[in-house]
Order: C-alpha cells, then structure tokens, then sequence
C-alpha cells in the first residue's frame, strides 16, 4: 500500500504531466499524439503485468472511488473476475495508443476512444489520478479538432531513408 505522501507527489505529478500534455498538444500536434502514445502503451502494459501478477490489488481502488455505483461494481463482479476484465481493458489501452499513431479516421477513432476510457475512470477518484484525467481529456480533444495525413511514425521513416554522410571518416 502506497503511504499518503506518495499519494500526494502522485497526484501533483499527474497534474503536471496532463497541464503539459494540454499546452503540448495545443502548440505541437504530433508531440501531444506521441504523449497519449506512449501514455496508452505504458497503461497498457502496467494493466496486463498487473492483472497477471498481483490482481488483487485493483480492489484498493474501491474505497478511493468518487462513486458508490463504482465502488460496488469493484468489490462485486470486478473481484471475481479482475484478470480477465483488466486484460481487456489493456487490450483496448493498447488499441487507443495504435490507432493514435496511425492517420486519418484512424487517429480521430483512437483520440475519441482515448476520451471516452479517461472520462469513464473519473468516478474511481484519485484512484485514476482525478483530476488529471480530465485534462487528460482535454487534451485529446484538442488534437481530436485536428486532420492527420501521416502517421506519426513517417518522419522517422524519413530519416531513416536519408543517406548517412560520414564527415572526417578515417581509414
């Protein structure tokens, strides 16, 4: 169990973090997909090794939960099948973070999906790092007002296609 002073810097640095996802994804579009990219896989992959390893910790959220409807959920249904309702929620967090990298309809599908996960864990309270989920939100809407012609992985194809000029190369 985690003390109330590292709950505290938890929940200050979340904040933190989705402040600047906002303001990075209202000056550079392709640094804030890259945010909730790497946000998404990092949920994703805590979520399974969790679910997998140590299921039980999920009922800690119960008492944290904003929501009675939440909180009886968790402590019903949820604790007699954590692993395999955790297990697709990370399949679906590794969904957002893919389709969210790609372009187009694609992007737009994965922001909207990324709001309606972050909306709907708000009622788990400081258990989802409330506030911050909601600017979480925010700021997927924000770049979900946006087109995307490329993914996000073209302009490291790019550079990749680039020829490799060595200066001063000695024998």
């Amino acid at each position: 169990m985690t003390t109330e002073s590292e709950m505290f810097y938890a929940r200050i640095a979340s904040n933190v973090v989705a402040l600047l996802m906002v303001v990075v994804s209202w000056r550079w579009r392709n640094v804030g997909r890259l945010l909730f990219v790497l946000l998404f896989l990092w949920a994703s992959q805590v979520n399974l090794r969790t679910a997998i390893g140590n299921p039980a910790v999920y009922l800690d959220y119960a008492p944290l939960a904003y929501s009675s409807t939440y909180r009886d959920f968790i402590l019903g249904t949820f604790a007699r099948y954590i692993t395999p309702i955790v297990c697709a929620i990370a399949v679906g967090q590794f969904g957002i973070a893919a389709l969210v990298s790609l372009r187009g309809r694609a992007v737009q599908l994965g922001l909207a999906g990324a709001i309606v996960f972050l909306l709907a864990i708000v009622p788990l309270g400081v258990g989802s790092g409330f506030p911050a989920t909601l600017t979480m939100a925010l700021a997927a809407a924000i770049l979900l007002r946006r087109r995307y012609e490329d993914t996000l992985w073209a302009p490291l194809r790019w550079l990749a296609s680039r020829p490799v000029h060595r200066a001063h190369a000695r024998p």
